[in-house]
Order: structure tokens, then sequence, then C-alpha cells
């Protein structure tokens, strides 16, 4: 048997032992999900949330041309197909493609600005809190198969949930960060595995495709490191998604897969963590037990609202999620004092010259992550959206340069005013004076254990402002100094704990802003059609499905990335 007794169909979760073979039984959950599991409406819904904003990020990042999608998709118009029952679309494209293209483009789109839905692998409930990231960047995957076989968005949607309780509960057990793999493995794995469900590969099938994700197609955070980083960052979840669609293809036509791979001793897994461990990190421990063995147990829901999608983390805006702490910090500030915020642009250097200095501590990873040397000096977007040091700089930056007398009344209204879009990564604002200025006051340092130890429950970061002449917005320079302090920050607005923030309010408008940037400048009538468009998947029959990225994307050509 691939799992515990508790895994009948009736039951709330799925429990996959360690002992057992969870390949297998993953591929049988999936298939048991995709036939008749029913999720509370609650679970839908924030599927739904986190689809509505994978795709307006993805539809905002083809209209401003940015390279890697407007690359992977003349890829994937070579590859275009007569039949309906083997092509699918992608954004702003009635033209069928095969559906591993299709998905690819989707998920470099979605991907590009980094910034929709991630999860931070964290379930104390069960002891599982590995901690590993995660993206919603997948559901391109049930999108094409379920247009493929003649299957409803509520079909799609439905199997979008279940590819992100598969990769979810995956990151609570296993952290692949540790050992310098990239995060995307979690959620191929759970691609391989609703994508041949969706297909109607058999279990057996599933297992053998999963098993060739693990061995042929693990990526390492070679992608993420580097003093300047790449459009391979954005796109490694489109390209093991690509593979993993591949895998499925080759499995249900024969191909002999590994088997098992959890439990293989020399895949990634027990490699580094399970039974009879090969691989240790400096300093760490080493599993010598003799077990035929995955290093952890799999719980997988059926039903209910206890679904891995329920603790996942919007962000509202375009930010390296680790950041979203100091975000939440810097926001306080300049939404208690006036003095941080409304010179108007002509004199929003006067705010600059208050900043003496600017401090931030967080935890580990978050340090490494986006406090690097390297990233002190970004070059690129997708450094830039890794920089702890531009990204509060240029909220900021933002600030000084609201028009004065702007107020604050409530606490979604700095997310809203500062928020951080787009263009605010262009190589105009990369390289804009005010930013880089306020970025040489900046300071980052790691807070130590006290930090540590609250993640991944949290985003605990604490930021400082040590500013002068603070008691009005146009006074002299000089004067007495004032510590501006924002506490100690756990959960940041859009993260799942969060209570402070009005997370529709916000969402709302960030979907607007991204869909304004996709249809003819001040057409608001069209950004909502947009939005609407991508809400009401749930209502769509295979046709409506068919025809669901069927329009036209108006396309920026004053977006100059860097």
């Amino acid at each position: 048997s691939s799992s515990s007794s508790s895994s009948s169909s009736a039951a709330a979760a799925v429990v996959l032992p360690a002992s057992t073979n969870q390949a297998l039984g993953i591929a049988q959950y999936a298939i048991s999900f995709m036939n008749g599991s029913k999720p509370d409406d609650a679970v839908l819904e924030q599927t739904r949330r986190f689809y509505v904003d994978a795709s307006l990020c993805g539809t905002s990042a083809i209209a401003l041309k940015t390279n890697a999608p407007a690359v992977l998709a003349r890829e994937a118009l070579r590859y275009a197909v007569n039949d309906p029952t083997k092509g699918a679309t992608f954004l702003g494209s009635s033209t069928l493609v095969m559906p591993e293209k299709a998905a690819l483009v989707n998920g470099a789109a979605v991907r590009e600005w980094d910034s929709n839905g991630t999860n931070f692998g964290y379930n104390p409930a069960l002891n599982h809190t590995a901690g590993e990231f995660g993206h919603n960047d997948f559901y391109g995957v049930a999108v094409a198969a379920c247009q493929m076989t003649g299957r409803s968005g509520a079909d799609a949607l439905l199997a979008m949930a279940c590819i992100d309780e598969i990769r979810g509960r995956l990151a609570e057990v296993f952290s692949l960060k540790s050992y310098k793999v990239d995060h995307v493995v979690h959620g191929a794995i759970a691609s391989a595995a609703v994508y041949g469900t969706l297909m109607g590969a058999t279990a057996e099938q599933i297992e053998m495709a999963i098993g060739m994700v693990v061995a042929h197609h693990i990526p390492f955070r070679a992608i993420r490191a580097g003093k300047q980083l790449s459009d391979s960052k954005g796109s490694s979840a489109a390209i093991s998604t690509e593979a993993a669609m591949q895998c499925v293809h080759r499995t249900m036509d024969g191909f002999l897969g590994p088997r098992d791979i959890f439990r293989n001793p020399e895949a990634i897994f027990r490699l580094f963590e399970g039974p009879g461990q090969m691989l240790q990190k400096v300093d760490g421990p080493v599993n010598r037990e003799k077990a035929d063995a995955s290093p952890f147990d799999l719980h997988l829901s059926n039903s209910g609202s206890d679904f891995s999608v329920m603790g996942m983390h919007f962000k509202l805006g375009l930010y390296e999620h680790q950041s979203a702490g100091a975000i939440q910090g810097i926001l306080n500030l300049v939404e208690q004092n006036p003095s941080l915020r409304g010179y108007g642009e002509e004199r929003a250097r006067l705010g600059v010259d208050k900043i003496a200095r600017i401090r931030i501590k967080a935890y580990e990873p978050a340090f490494g992550i986006i406090g690097d040397p390297a990233k002190r000096d970004p070059t690129t977007r997708q450094s830039a959206d890794h920089s702890m040091c531009y990204i509060i700089s240029r909220l900021l930056s933002k600030a000084f340069r609201l028009p004065e007398g702007t107020k604050f009344e409530t606490p979604e209204d700095p997310w809203k005013h500062l928020m951080l879009l787009p263009y605010d990564y262009s190589k105009e604002a990369i390289y804009d004076p005010l930013t880089r200025a306020i970025m040489e006051k900046v300071e980052f340092e790691h807070g130590g254990e006290e930090y540590d130890k609250n993640y991944p429950d949290g985003i605990p970061t604490s930021l400082t402002i040590e500013a002068r002449d603070m008691g009005t917005s146009m006074g002299s320079l000089g004067g007495p100094r004032t510590n501006l302090d924002s506490g100690f920050i756990m959960y940041p607005g859009g993260q799942a704990r969060n209570t402070t923030v009005n997370l529709d309010n916000v969402l709302a408008h960030k979907f607007k802003s991204l869909a304004a940037l996709c249809v003819k400048e001040g057409d608001s009538a069209a950004a909502t059609a947009l939005i609407d468009r991508f809400q009401a998947i749930d209502k769509l029959d295979n046709s409506g499905l068919r025809a669901l990225h069927d329009f036209d994307i108006v396309h920026r050509n004053n977006f100059v990335d860097a």
C-alpha cells in the first residue's frame, strides 16, 4: 500500500508515511482529489484570488514587453498545433500550441514581476516547519490540461487547488534551499501529478513521471545567485513545469521512469536528509539510520478548509517577499510621521536630506538573499527586486514625492499610495538619483537568534530611521536627531496571519493597477473587464475556458527594462 489507512476518499486528509511509496501515493491522491474531493468554498475562493493575482502579473509583464515571456512566446508559436485535444493557449493568444509550451509562457510571465503568491512551508500543528519557499506559478498546467480534455473552468480551479496542496505540503516537510536546490522542484512534482491526472495517466505512469522530474530535472539556486540576476530567476518555475509535463507525456507513451523516487537512496531527499544520508551541510546532522524510507511523512488534504493555500501569502506590490516586514515597517513610519512624506517632486530632496541613517534588521534567509553586498548596487530589475536596500529606498523616494498634504487615513492607504509597481523597476527608476541617495543611507544587518527563531511563522524585521529636524516637513536642516522605530514586525500586510491590513481592499488596488497596464491608457472599463475575465474562471464551460486567453493586450513601448 502506498499510504496509511487514513487515506480513504472519505477522510479529510491523506497521510503518506515515510516508509511508503510516496510518489505513487501522491499520484493516487491527485487522481482521487480530481474525482470527488470537496474543499470548502473558502479554499477555492483563496485559490481564485491567487489565480487572478498571478494572471494579472503575467498579462502586465507581457504588456510591458519583458524579455523572457517574449522570447518564450516566440518559441511556443513555433510549436503550434491544429488539434484542440493536443494544444493549449497562453495569455493574450488564441493560437493553440503544445501544452508544455503554453504553460512555459504563462509560468514565465506570471513570475516575471516576482509579485504573485508565496508560501513559506510552515505548519506547526503537524510539526512540519521546513520553511521552503514556493510561489503560485503553476496554474497554467491546470488550464492547459482542462482546455484540451473538455473540462470546465471549475475543474481547472480545483486542479489549481490540488497543485498548491501538493507543492505546499512538500514545502512544509523538505527544505530544498538548505541544499541550494531551487524551490521550484516541489511545484514540478505537483505539476506532474495533476497534469498526469487530468490527461488520464495511470497512477503508475504519474509515479514514473515524478521520478523522472526528480532524477533528471533538479535546478540549483545558482539561478538566484551571482552579482546580477538574469531571466533564469524569473523563468525557473516555467522551465521546470515544461519538463514535468514532458515527463508525463513520455511515461504515457510507454517510457519507464524511476519508481518510488522519494525512497531512492540517491535522489535528493534521502541524499541530503533521509536514512543513509550521503551528503551533509557543514556542521549539519547526519542521518545514519538504515531504513527504506524518505525523510518525512506527507499529509495532503481532501476536504474541509485545512489546505496549504490558506496559509499562503500575497505580495501587495512587486518585491521579494522576505522584504515585506521592512516594507510594513517603513509604511508604518511614513504613516505616523508626516515629515517622511509629501514634499512633491520639486522638493523631495528636502526629505532625503532629513535622513541620516536607515537601519534594518532581519532574519536568515532574508539577510543572505536580499542583503548580500552585490544587491547594494543593482543594475538589473531581477537584482533590484531582490535588493532590500533598493526596495526600501524606492518606497521612501515615492513617499517624499507625494503631493504636499497627502493624508493617510486607513492602514491600507500607505500600501496603495506607495505600492511598488513595474515602473518602479524600470531602468529609469533603478538609476533614479533620489532613490540612489537614500540607498547610501541604508544599513542592513542580520538580527540573530531572536529574528531567526520567528521565521517562517512570520517575517521578523525591525527598521529604524535616524532623522534630523522632524518637527516640520519644510524646516531647515540640522538640529537634534530623532530615532523613529518601527518596532518588531512579524505579520506584514499580505502575510496570511496579518490582521491589520484589509487584504481585499489592497489587492483590488493592485489588480486595477496591473490591469491598467494591459489596456489602452485610461480605459478603466477594459481594465475591469480583464480582471472579471480571470475572476470568472470557475463559471466557464470548456468553450469559455478555451477562449480564456483570447483577448488583446495593448503593449507599452515606454517601459525600458534594466
